[in-house]
């Protein structure tokens, strides 16, 4: 579906970011008995709104179609895990939860998170809605409603179990296609002294490092602060904090209450007005990030068929939705990677989206030893590096592609 108007204040004033071509659905992993079958691919373009200053993608693509079965299981990093389990024991201490408390995580994937409020003794209730991880968030314990997060959902589960203390989504915002439906719910299904916490790759990040990887079809927002204040203020609600974080290649953390719950914290301003001075209220600041992802791509094909022609062997890690975003903007320079080696049990023996290259197991990256492993997970490189010292002892480099190609 083509958007001409900026899905968060409905400005016509929509100003060209990036346009990545047609791409795949960046987990639509294939079986290989169905490498010969079409495969659906959709526009992947991303403007900015010129009167609010929200990054959004040009094409929406249907969320029942990207999330009813999914491949992305968050219990499969150590470094996820450990950044929930430092959160969830922050979030306990500050908002000082115990048995008379409830907590909400919007797309609570596996459980990752809430598990930690459920050794806690907090009441808890994720809302994912993929049934298949779902499944195993309650096999692991933690109650979860399958559906999507929006304001009738809120209100109903307001209505069945009331109101709650935090409300937490980390790497779902720029996920929801109608964002004002989102923030609604938020304001809908918060106590009155709550706080919501939200997670997000940080779009001033992404233009900066040349992160274009991050952009694929669920992710129909690329956020900085500065649309979001007024987005909230729509709804009744206030940001009241931001934090920086490193996770994700640069993420921001946001926290909102009901308007006026809580002093507004210095951060707020010194965000905003960093934003400003960096550019990103003017066209001018997003209009080089397209050539610099073409450089991007040009040094990588160059990388790949140098290795080629010297005889050189080149397989990949992290078979990641970025990934598939930046192998199938290379094209079928791509197509000559070996193999994509991954954690995920999930993903293994399946081929990615677009280029079909066969998804093997991490172990697979000693047993057939490359020459190089190109790191799609470039976001998590310090773990899986630490994860791959037998291969890097064994001589294997990592090439690592964006913001500059390096070898590690």
């Amino acid at each position: 579906m083509g958007n001409k108007h900026c899905r968060s204040c409905g400005s016509s004033d929509l100003h060209p970011v990036i346009d990545l071509g047609t791409q795949p659905l960046a987990n639509n992993l294939l079986n290989p008995e169905d490498r010969s079958k079409p495969e659906p691919r959709f526009p992947l373009a991303v403007n900015v709104c010129v009167k609010c200053w929200l990054m959004q993608i040009s094409h929406i693509v249907p969320p029942v179609s990207l999330f009813s079965d999914y491949v992305y299981f968050s219990s499969f990093s150590n470094h996820m895990l450990r950044h929930a389990r430092e959160a969830s024991q922050r979030y306990r201490e500050e908002k000082k939860l115990g048995a008379s408390s409830f907590v909400i995580e919007v797309a609570s994937n596996d459980g990752y998170m809430l598990k930690n409020f459920v050794e806690m003794g907090v009441p808890c209730l994720g809302f994912e809605p993929a049934a298949n991880i779902a499944k195993v968030a309650r096999d692991n314990g933690v109650e979860t409603h399958c559906e999507f997060f929006g304001k009738q959902s809120a209100l109903d589960l307001k209505a069945e179990r009331g109101a709650a203390d935090l409300i937490l989504g980390n790497n779902v915002f720029a996920h929801a296609p109608d964002t004002n439906d989102f923030v609604a719910g938020l304001q809908a299904l918060i106590k009155p002294d709550g706080w919501i916490v939200l997670e997000f790759p940080y779009g001033i990040e992404m233009i900066d490092k040349v992160e274009f990887d991050t952009i694929y079809h669920e992710h129909v927002f690329y956020f900085t602060l500065t649309p979001l204040v007024p987005l909230f203020a729509r709804h009744g609600l206030g940001i009241f904090h931001v934090e920086r974080l490193d996770i994700h290649g640069g993420s921001l953390r946001l926290f909102a209450c009901h308007r006026d719950a809580e002093r507004i914290r210095e951060s707020v301003k010194a965000t905003l007005e960093e934003e400003a001075k960096l550019g990103a209220t003017s066209t001018s600041y997003y209009e080089r990030f397209s050539d610099r992802a073409e450089k991007v791509k040009a040094d990588l094909i160059q990388f790949l068929q140098e290795q080629q022609t010297s005889g050189k062997r080149v397989a990949a890690y992290g078979a990641s939705a970025k990934g598939s975003t930046l192998l199938n903007y290379v094209g079928a320079a791509a197509e000559t990677l070996e193999f994509i080696a991954d954690r995920s049990t999930h993903k293994q023996g399946k081929l990615s989206p677009g280029v079909h290259v066969p998804i093997v197991s991490a172990e697979e990256l000693v047993t057939r030893a490359p020459d190089y492993a190109l790191l799609l997970v470039w976001n998590f490189a310090e773990e899986v590096m630490a994860q791959q010292q037998a291969y890097r002892d064994a001589g294997g480099k990592f090439a690592i592609p964006l913001p500059d190609l390096r070898i590690a």
